[in-house]
């Protein structure tokens, strides 16, 4: 059983003593001594949660509680995955991209989803991921689920019984997936918000510059109030200068009143284009982003998989999206893992640590950090409604990860691969499951 650098007992009391903590990730610090946005805390865990958090070294340790002395490992809550594609995950073996671009993953995806997506081939995928998600460290994930007509059926059943199977390790969310021309056909919407309501998730799609976006958007906004979902976007996943879908929904949220219709936070993923846009839309752009209440979701590894990709030529454009910008507007800003080891992103394995050192290098998290550590804890936990996720603070569980690395470049220069994750209190076994366990699904 691995379970991480840490040698936690089995002791249900406990003080991890001497903690480096992300400021912006748990309450009170603007008291506390501050260096690189971190600070010094010991932490008391009593019975599965978290009963105090106070500076390192101010509160003596009470009779019955066990001192763990961390020497100053850096310790997150649980991450929160905003946006990932479980159905979708580990089909690379037997479908790769032919050559990396957006439209090769489109067509992968689409000929090994009619060949192989049966309930038990996703359900053995997804099953996979979460058990890597889990054994990093993530404790909320949201899920968009391809969501064509003949797929509905076959995915969402299995997306409610694992939300079942994994309730206490991994909060499930899930976002209904398909084209915004799929949208627009007759009795889809009613029918997926039928299925969405019934299985617990949300309604969602892929915009695009379609001659049906705007009164698909109409559609999807209206049947979304009516049903009580809430709304979670594919935008703009392109280079395109010429594609302003983002700045559509913005407006259609504004004219729907949707900040105030109790539904939640909108969430917009990719919104690529905007990079590549002249500033006078950009600033008319995040206007009506900011207006409209919007949270924006980055997923800038697989973004930068595909954008820009054009053979025998070097990328020039990173492919992300303009958050330091964002942020700036109050709009709240995320990263999350995306797609994993298919026709979409070749690589990754739900670890939200990688997403969030990646999106340092790529995004300029740094210098200073701030509290984008909270682009991947907090904010995505505030966004989609992870009641109790992202922050260290007394009476949430005592779900945390900690890691050997003691300050930003000592945590972002390796993978941390001997972390230890404590879940209710206890450390969990962080062994990862083997890919050859996927085996029978290619032979």
């Amino acid at each position: 059983m691995g379970s991480g650098f840490l040698a936690l007992t089995a002791a249900t009391r406990y003080r991890l003593m001497d903690a480096t903590v992300p400021a912006s990730l748990v309450d009170g610090p603007g008291a506390w001594s501050t260096r690189d946005d971190l600070v010094r805390a010991d932490i008391l865990v009593l019975d599965g949660v978290v009963a105090g958090v106070d500076a390192a070294g101010t509160v003596p340790t009470a009779p019955g509680v066990v001192p763990v002395l961390l020497d100053g490992a850096m310790v997150f809550p649980c991450f929160v995955d905003a946006h990932t594609h479980l159905d979708k995950g580990h089909i690379w073996p037997r479908t790769p991209n032919p050559d990396g671009t957006f439209p090769g993953a489109l067509a992968a995806v689409a000929a090994d989803r009619a060949a192989h997506w049966s309930a038990a081939d996703v359900e053995a995928r997804m099953s996979f991921a979460l058990k890597s998600a889990f054994a990093y460290g993530t404790a909320a994930i949201r899920t968009h689920i391809d969501s064509l007509p003949a797929q509905i059926e076959i995915s969402w059943p299995v997306f409610a019984a694992l939300r079942e199977a994994w309730r206490g390790r991994i909060d499930l969310q899930a976002s209904s997936l398909c084209g915004i021309d799929v949208a627009v056909e007759e009795g889809y919407l009613p029918r997926i918000a039928d299925v969405a309501k019934r299985f617990g998730g949300g309604l969602g799609c892929v915009t695009y510059m379609s001659p049906n976006l705007p009164g698909g958007l109409e559609a999807i906004f209206r049947t979304a109030r009516e049903a009580g979902l809430p709304l979670d976007f594919h935008v703009d996943e392109t280079l395109d200068p010429g594609a302003h879908s983002l700045r559509l929904i913005a407006e259609a949220a504004i004219r729907h009143g949707w900040s105030s219709a109790g539904l939640g936070r909108i969430v917009v993923g990719h919104c690529c284009s905007l990079s590549a846009q002249p500033e006078a839309e950009v600033q008319m752009t995040l206007d009506r982003v900011a207006e409209a209440g919007l949270a924006v979701v980055s997923l800038p590894m697989c973004n930068m998989y595909l954008q820009d990709r054009r053979a025998g030529l070097t990328p020039r454009r990173r492919g992300v999206t303009l958050l330091h910008e964002m942020k700036a507007r109050g709009i709240p800003v995320m990263v999350a893992s995306d797609n994993t080891r298919d026709p979409f992103y070749a690589y990754g394995d739900l670890d939200m640590l990688e997403t969030y050192r990646e999106a340092t290098r790529i995004l300029h998290f740094d210098h200073p950090v701030g509290d984008w550590p909270r682009a991947a804890t907090a904010t995505p936990a505030e966004a989609c409604g992870f009641a109790g996720r992202g922050r260290i603070a007394p009476g949430t569980a005592a779900d945390l990860v900690v890691f050997r690395g003691r300050c930003w470049t000592e945590l972002l220069s390796r993978p941390q691969s001997d972390r230890t994750v404590i879940r209710a209190g206890r450390a969990i076994d962080t062994t990862l499951p083997d890919y050859r366990d996927l085996d029978t699904l290619w032979s």
